[in-house]
């Protein structure tokens, strides 16, 4: 892709071939935490435009257990998805969780280039229930408060087991309090975490031979820094393991040693520099090989890494903010529960093509928050899911042909003008 100064950018177009099924690319990922999107079916996801779902080992370890979805054939025929999965490692939720920050990590705190930050960060009030070591995470359930062992290989292990077609190395994940001294020692954990990953997924491989290849993606780190993240592409990129025969996929499939199938870009960063961070790291990464953007939804950021070279993206944000009664449109993200549409009988956005605009109306969904029935929930998550989808699909249709940057200027001016 070449911007409009004339300069080659790293947005593309591409296809990820899976057991389950391709997917076309660039393209949203909508999350299924615990083998289900909040509120919506797996019909439904299908419906709207879903490719692929990325589900969580950490909840799905805790609940009901990776023993049971191999036993009931792996997460897609569990949860009745027919489509390609996708499964993190469960690195972010052990930490995030461990630190007390629930879902999210804090990014609002000191940073500290000069190497003077917090290596210990806690949420105010919170017990720390994650403690890493060279060999793996201590953690404890955040469910019922039991102690709990997460190491390279317990997190491949327990990823073959729920059967994902794409699944993600161990890493640890640092947030923008670290110190730069602690940044580069976590980095360098993660590295070696990452060979251990991948020498336990051909073990693993070779053990569970007769069952589709799972594709396993390398995770890179190093915050905000530009020689730590591009220091994590290489060493991730030369990374190699001994596989059996027919393991690995593309043009290394058959062969004894291959390594990463493709490469997730996660995480602390700001949102200013996200574009250059994800540019960092697509200039090292092999172009042959996907790179997944971790946690990214809003419509400003899918343009700026789309642009930059990230390929697939996941994010909880559209369910979740449903779940508070926002609805996005091409005019921007609004509050449902505003008396201003008690009486309003017209769509949730005028023009959108998803089941819930085909079928309800604001007032309708409206009086189904104030009076607190769930099925709120489902009506708004489809509709916040069809927008992000198709705008992602709507990307990737104006880099074919050659409009991104009116459509990134279009979709962008409306979204974020200013309204009275």
């Amino acid at each position: 892709m070449t911007g409009p100064d004339g300069t080659p950018r790293h947005g593309r177009t591409g296809t990820i071939t899976t057991p389950h099924g391709t997917i076309a690319t660039p393209a949203f990922i909508p999350v299924a935490t615990q083998a289900s999107v909040k509120a919506v079916l797996p019909e439904a996801m299908a419906a709207l435009g879903g490719q692929a779902l990325l589900a969580n080992a950490y909840h799905l370890y805790l609940q009901p257990g990776p023993d049971l979805l191999d036993e009931a054939g792996g997460l897609g025929r569990f949860m009745n998805w027919p489509g390609p999965t996708f499964t993190d490692s469960g690195g972010f939720q052990v930490m995030s969780l461990g630190s007390g920050f629930k879902k999210v990590i804090d990014m609002n705190g000191p940073k500290a280039p000069s190497g003077q930050g917090a290596d210990d960060a806690v949420a105010p009030g919170k017990e720390r229930l994650a403690n890493v070591d060279e060999d793996g995470v201590w953690f404890k359930s955040h469910l019922n408060g039991d102690r709990h062992r997460f190491t390279p290989e317990v997190s491949v292990g327990i990823q073959h087991q729920l059967g994902a077609d794409i699944m993600f190395a161990f890493d640890e994940l640092t947030t923008l309090h670290n110190s730069r001294g602690y940044q580069e020692e976590a980095l360098e954990r993660t590295r070696r975490w990452a060979q251990r990953c991948l020498d336990e997924h051909a073990r693993l491989t070779a053990e569970r031979a007769g069952k589709p290849y799972q594709a396993l993606f390398g995770v890179i780190q190093g915050a905000q820094y530009e020689d730590l993240r591009r220091t994590a592409c290489g060493d991730l990129a030369g990374m190699r393991a001994e596989f059996p025969d027919g393991g690995g996929s593309g043009a290394e499939a058959g062969g004894l040693e291959h390594g990463f199938d493709g490469y997730g870009i996660g995480g602390a960063l700001e949102k200013e520099n996200l574009g250059t961070i994800v540019g960092w790291c697509a200039s090292v990464l092999p172009e042959d090989k996907p790179r997944h953007l971790l946690g990214i939804s809003e419509p400003d950021d899918l343009f700026t890494s789309v642009e930059n070279g990230a390929d697939t993206f996941d994010c909880v944000s559209p369910t979740r903010v449903a779940r508070t009664g926002a609805f996005y449109t091409a005019d921007g993200r609004f509050n449902l529960p505003g008396a201003r549409y008690k009486r309003d009988f017209g769509p949730l956005e005028e023009g959108c093509d998803c089941y819930t605009c085909a079928h309800y109306t604001r007032a309708y969904i409206h009086h189904l928050i104030k009076a607190k029935e769930m099925v709120a929930h489902t009506l708004m998550s489809i509709h916040n899911e069809r927008f992000t989808v198709r705008l992602v699909d709507r990307i990737r249709a104006s880099i074919q042909d050659g409009t991104f940057y009116d459509l990134k200027d279009e979709v962008l001016g409306r979204y974020y003008a200013p309204r009275s």
